[in-house]
């Protein structure tokens, strides 16, 4: 959120603190106000071994710093520049009761907001909840969502772009099979940015390529002779996913796409080409958040395999048609890699804590991750390990993340500039003809 100007009060919702628990930094030179249902609410989480939980004891360990710097009810100041407040629930002069319901907590923090505003200041309310700012939209209390990016989904970082030369340098790169920076003009080109270049009189002529950075210019793509664990790229967009799920310079890689783009099949197919076929990687880990359905994998009975079952079975899926209708049972089966040690499959929920050196790491629907969590994974990587993150950016569980806000999107926005990432955007689908009009017209 960009930093406002001197003099608003922002008043914060309790899931702006679950979500972002230093949230209260960045709000500039600017009053941050807490009332007091907030800290309460915020208590009933921090006996959750979840993230909410992580969020909330770290929030209560950092107000309890704070509160060394004077009263909190008078306001303490902040590294920001502005100031911190934690005040009762606010009802004014004016009976709220009338417009909104007081016995509900999210419409106490909507009447504090609004006693604020009638009292003559400048306030805003800060919530990830929608349903909340529709009501303060109808009560007038000005509210806006906590970390929305000034972009839309549309204008995110695609990872790919149509570059013209003449027919010379087009030939060029074919022949010398590089083609330095300056004879593409472009600006702005990020490192391991895919490249289409066509002919500038004959656009149907086209090659395409990877933007090296070091290099300082266009090189060609791993060429796909021989696949990876016998699966072929379908179209422009699967071929450079897998350049770069193949490619040892890249350390991240992100795929977003729709349903039946094919990358979770890729990501897993280009892991058992690493780790099995040329052992570049100890272990095959593949993992995907449990959260987002709402419920923790001890909830279900059985033992540990039996618990992993629901969650992972679009994995499994994933496994027995690689090792089945692909490789043939002669190949043995993904279970055997298990026994092994090559391969494992687990929740997101064992991952914290560890430290995971030389392995190709692979966290499918990782847009129903926060910011904070996709953070949390990828410094999980040791030396020589490759992670790579699958979603679909537009098909959100988690009730307080959207399209621009969630972790796999952000970090795609932030560490494209960097030489270690690689990013591919799919929206050809390959899963069946009929999966594919569901997909555009359902």
């Amino acid at each position: 959120m960009e930093k406002e100007k001197t003099g608003k009060i922002f008043v914060l919702d309790t899931n702006v603190i679950l979500f972002d628990p230093s949230a209260i930094f960045k709000f500039g030179n600017n009053t941050v106000y807490l009332p007091l249902i907030v800290i309460e609410e915020i208590d009933r989480f921090k006996r959750d071994q979840n993230e909410n939980g992580r969020n909330a004891r770290y929030f209560g360990r950092l107000m309890d710093d704070l509160r060394s710097l004077g009263h909190l009810s008078e306001g303490v100041p902040l590294e920001s520049g502005g100031k911190l407040m934690i005040g009762l629930d606010r009802r004014g002069s004016n009976d709220h009761s009338s417009l909104i319901d007081l016995n509900k907590n999210d419409n106490l923090i909507l009447s504090t907001a609004l006693t604020l505003k009638e009292e003559g200041k400048n306030v805003l309310l800060v919530t990830k909840d929608i349903n909340l700012r529709l009501k303060a939209d109808v009560v007038g209390v000005p509210a806006e969502d906590f970390g929305t990016q000034d972009v839309t989904y549309e204008e995110l970082y695609t990872g790919h772009r149509i570059v013209e030369v003449p027919l010379l340098d087009f030939h060029e790169f074919e022949r010398n099979r590089f083609l330095p920076a300056e004879k593409m003009n472009v600006t702005g080109i990020c490192p391991n940015e895919y490249v289409t270049l066509q002919e500038k009189d004959n656009p149907s002529h086209r090659t395409y390529g990877r933007y090296h950075h070091g290099k300082l210019g266009l090189i060609p793509l791993i060429p796909m002779r021989e696949g990876a664990w016998g699966i072929y790229p379908k179209n422009v967009e699967q071929r450079f996913a897998f350049d770069a799920l193949l490619n040892d310079e890249v350390k991240l890689v992100t795929l977003v796409g729709k349903a039946g783009t094919g990358k979770t099949l890729m990501a897993i197919a280009a892991g058992l080409e690493m780790t099995v076929a040329k052992e570049k990687f100890i272990r095959l880990l593949v993992s995907r958040p449990v959260q987002p359905l709402g419920r923790d994998i001890g909830f279900l009975p059985g033992d540990v395999n039996d618990k992993l079952g629901p969650w992972m079975q679009p994995i499994f899926d994933n496994m027995d048609f690689l090792f089945g209708s692909v490789r043939g049972a002669s190949n043995g089966s993904w279970e055997e890699l298990i026994n092994q040690g090559l391969l494992h499959v687990e929740p997101l929920t064992y991952i914290r804590g560890r430290s995971i050196p030389g392995q190709y790491l692979i966290v499918d629907e990782a847009q129903n991750l926060s910011p904070h969590e996709v953070k949390t994974i990828v410094t999980r990587a040791g030396e020589g390990t490759k992670i790579v993150l699958t979603g679909d950016c537009e098909q959100i569980d988690n009730p307080y993340l959207d399209s621009v806000n969630n972790g796999l999107a952000y970090c795609v926005d932030r560490l494209k500039a960097n030489e270690l990432i690689a990013h591919a955007s799919l929206k050809v689908g390959e899963r069946s003809q009929l999966s594919e009009i569901a997909s555009k017209m359902l």
